[in-house]
């Protein structure tokens, strides 16, 4: 049975810059921001959960306009493993929109943050332990180091905010793409902005937030947007 990527040496997974690498980090990282957001609360713990979001999607959408074209191309059942970790993605999705949308008083917050917990941890296990070995088994080192720098280059200009509607697949998560990562980094800045700024500004900064988040909202609903997601993800 092929070792899981978590108990394998940099050299095995292809050496540095492999996608394999560059996976494995981004979940170690994630790993340290879920003990962290267990162990907050109130603003602290929200300013943790924007970190991990600003991680998970970014992460996500290289890994799907990326990386499972890939697996769906080289494994016989690439389709259902990778329709498997779409759905994690997509619930994780609809978990934070629904965090945001809810706020810190929201009686349903623990039982959201502990399910998004929870599934953000199968979604690892599943790619370590199953889809990445497999895909490893599949590609020479050479292959899995030009799949990396790719994969590096999507997460950096990739949304970093929840678009639940969005297609999971190409090409509608390649259409919207560019314009929700330019919404949600721009997003980003305005609200790290507003953290900073004196009270009486705040809100302003806060409107112009909100009016980002509706242009988004907009642009993920656009039928492109829904290309390619057969069946679909959204529940």
């Amino acid at each position: 049975m092929p070792r899981s990527i978590a108990d394998q040496t940099e050299d095995e997974l292809g050496g540095p810059g492999s996608v394999l690498v560059r996976q494995r980090e981004d979940h170690v990282e994630l790993d340290r921001l879920l003990h962290e957001l267990e162990g907050g609360t109130g603003r602290a713990q929200e300013e943790v959960l924007s970190r991990i979001d600003r991680l998970v999607f970014s992460h996500a959408f290289a890994e799907e306009t990326v990386l499972w074209p890939v697996v769906r191309r080289v494994l016989p059942d690439g389709d259902a493993i990778t329709r498997q970790v779409e759905i994690e993605h997509q619930e994780v999705n609809e978990l934070v929109a629904a965090l945001e949308e809810g706020g810190l008083d929201s009686p349903e917050r623990p039982a959201r943050l502990a399910r998004l917990v929870e599934v953000l941890r199968e979604d690892v296990r599943d790619e370590e332990d199953v889809m990445f070995p497999r895909l490893q088994e599949r590609l020479d080192p050479a292959e899995l180091r030009r799949l990396g720098r790719r994969w590096e280059v999507m997460r950096r200009v990739s949304p970093t905010r929840p678009h639940p509607t969005v297609s999971r697949r190409p090409p509608g998560n390649a259409l919207s793409g560019l314009p929700l990562s330019l919404l949600d980094r721009s997003r980003d800045v305005v609200d790290s902005l507003v953290r900073r700024m004196p009270a009486p500004l705040a809100p302003a900064g806060q409107v112009v937030s909100r009016g980002l988040a509706v242009v988004a909202g907009v642009v993920e609903r656009t039928p492109p947007a829904r290309r390619g997601d057969g069946p679909p993800t959204a529940r």
